[in-house]
C-alpha cells in the first residue's frame, strides 16, 4: 500500500508536536509518561516559595512546585500546585507546610501526613501551614524576656521614685540629725565604757577581795552543808511543835468559852439573875412600861404647868 504524501506529512507533524510537548514538559521537570499527581494548597503568604522548589515527605523528595498564582476568587490568597511523582498514599487531612530548607532562607513544601483513612485524589486541596520565620521564632522566644524586662524596669522606676521621695530635703535633714544623734550616743557609750574600765581598774583589788570572800563563804556553806541541813530539820521540827501547841491551846480556850456561854444560857433560861427574870418574867417588863408611861405624863404636866412645880420669888 502506497502512502500519500499528505499522510506522511501529517504523521511527521503529529510526531513533531508530540516531541515538542514532551520536551516542553521535560524542561519543566514533568514526565508525561510517569504516574504523576497534582495537589493544591492555598496560602495567605508563600514566604518566598518559588516554582520548582522541592516537595518532601518525611525528608524524602517526592515532587516539586509546578505552578503558583493568585486565587481567582480575588482575595489575594496564593494557590500553589504541587506535582507529586511518588505513589505514596496521602491522607485527606494531610498538611502542606512551607518550611525553610537551609539557613539562607530557601523554601520547601513539606507534606505532613495525616491519620485519615480516606486518601486525597489528584486535584484535591490540602490543608496549608507556614513555618515561623527565624525572626518570628526569635521574637516568640524573646517575648517573655521582654515582658519580664519591662516589669523589672517598672519596678525599678517605682523603687527609684520611692528612693527619691525618701531622700528629699526634709528626710535628708532628719537622717542627718539621726546619724548625729547616733554618733553622740556611741560617743556616750564609749565614754561610759571607759569610765567603767577606769572604775574596774581602780577597784580591781577590792573586787578581787570581794570575790575571794564570796568564794570563802561558798566554801564554808559547802563544808557545813550537813550541819545546815540538821539546823533546818530541827527548826522545822520546833516550828511544827509550836504550831501544834498553839492550836491545842486555842482549841482549849474556845472550848472553855463555849462551856461558859452554855452555862450563862442555862441560867437565863432558868430565870436566874436580873436578865433571866427579864427574859422569863414579863411582869417586870410591864412594870417598866408603866413606869415609863407615868414618867412621860409627869414630864408633859411639868411642861404645861411649870408654876405648879417651880416657885419664883422677886426681891
Amino acid at each position: 500500500m502506497k502512502l500519500s504524501k499528505e499522510f506522511k506529512i501529517g504523521i511527521v507533524v503529529i510526531i513533531s508536536l508530540a516531541l515538542l510537548y514532551w520536551g516542553f514538559n521535560f524542561l519543566k521537570g514533568e514526565d508525561i509518561f510517569s504516574n504523576e499527581r497534582v495537589f493544591v494548597a492555598v496560602y495567605n503568604d508563600v514566604s518566598g516559595l518559588n516554582k520548582a522548589n522541592a516537595v518532601i515527605i518525611n525528608g524524602l523528595y517526592v515532587g516539586h512546585v509546578r505552578d503558583m498564582y493568585f486565587n481567582k476568587k480575588g482575595n489575594a490568597s496564593v494557590v500553589i500546585e504541587m506535582l507529586i511523582n511518588d505513589p505514596i498514599p496521602i491522607p485527606k487531612n494531610s498538611v502542606a507546610k512551607i518550611i525553610s530548607s537551609d539557613l539562607l532562607g530557601s523554601k520547601t513544601v513539606e507534606i505532613q501526613l495525616g491519620t485519615s483513612a480516606d486518601f486525597a485524589v489528584p486535584g484535591d486541596t490540602l490543608q496549608s501551614d507556614i513555618e515561623s520565620s527565624i525572626k518570628e521564632e526569635v521574637n516568640r522566644q524573646l517575648q517573655p524576656l521582654k515582658n519580664k524586662a519591662e516589669g523589672l524596669l517598672m519596678s525599678l522606676d517605682t523603687v527609684l521614685t520611692m528612693v527619691n521621695g525618701l531622700f528629699n530635703k526634709t528626710n535628708t535633714d532628719n537622717i542627718s540629725k539621726s546619724v548625729a544623734h547616733m554618733t553622740n550616743s556611741f560617743e556616750n557609750i564609749e565614754s561610759t565604757t571607759n569610765n567603767l574600765d577606769e572604775i574596774i581598774f581602780e577597784q580591781k583589788e577590792r573586787i578581787g577581795t570581794i570575790l575571794k570572800n564570796i568564794e570563802s563563804i561558798s566554801q564554808n556553806l559547802k563544808d557545813n552543808g550537813e550541819n545546815l541541813n540538821n539546823i533546818l530539820t530541827n527548826f522545822s521540827a520546833i516550828s511544827d511543835t509550836l504550831t501544834r501547841i498553839q492550836i491545842t491551846e486555842t482549841m482549849q480556850k474556845l472550848k472553855n468559852t463555849l462551856n461558859q456561854l452554855s452555862e450563862i444560857t442555862e441560867k437565863i433560861n432558868s430565870g436566874e439573875g436580873s436578865f433571866g427574870m427579864l427574859v422569863n418574867d414579863d411582869s417586870l417588863y410591864i412594870d417598866l412600861q408603866k413606869s415609863s408611861k407615868d414618867l412621860n405624863l409627869l414630864l408633859e404636866d411639868i411642861r404645861l404647868n411649870p408654876k405648879k412645880y417651880l416657885k419664883f420669888s422677886v426681891f
